[in-house]
């Protein structure tokens, strides 16, 4: 049986833990568990108030990218470095403004993926942590600062 494809045990599926020395990678699947989990965000990120402006019209090329990002960085082949150098994930964002409401609307695109797919418990645990401090990573914009008090607060007077 390969790994990531279930098996029936006396009725039960079961789906094998991944080694300790294969690659995230082969334990999910491969292209195809990214191809899918990329395809899931991206139908959240088409329809949400606050990242569609930033994507292009055609997320096609954006879907094809990340995909083969994440691919790449979970153990697969480097397909993405050969074809667009190395990652450079915040120069390639900053050009963008990405606040707070940015990064909690990306991750919640990107949990409602990841509950949409049968991963192991660590595997998803790390991809969670990846996703939390890479989309941190990238905020580039500020929250306004609150307006000044200009009010006087009262003096203590001596006693």
């Amino acid at each position: 049986m390969e790994l990531g494809t279930p098996d029936f045990q006396e009725g039960v599926v079961v789906t094998p833990e991944p080694d300790a020395a294969q690659s995230v990678y082969d334990a999910v699947g491969r292209q195809e568990f990214f191809d899918h989990l990329v395809d899931r965000f991206y139908e959240g990120v088409a329809e949400d108030p606050v990242l569609r402006s930033l994507y292009p019209k055609d997320l096609g090329p954006s879907r094809r990218r990340l995909a083969g990002f994440l691919a790449q960085y979970w153990g697969g082949p480097p397909h993405y470095s050969a074809e667009r150098g190395h990652p450079r994930l915040w120069m390639r964002h900053a050009p963008f403004e990405i606040g707070v409401a940015e990064r909690d609307a990306w991750m919640h695109h990107m949990r409602s993926a990841l509950d949409e797919v049968d991963l192991p418990g660590d595997i998803r645990s790390a991809m969670l942590d990846y996703f939390e401090s890479a989309a941190t990573h990238l905020i580039n914009k500020q929250p306004p600062a609150p307006p000044s008090d200009t009010r006087k607060l009262p003096l203590r007077q001596p006693s």
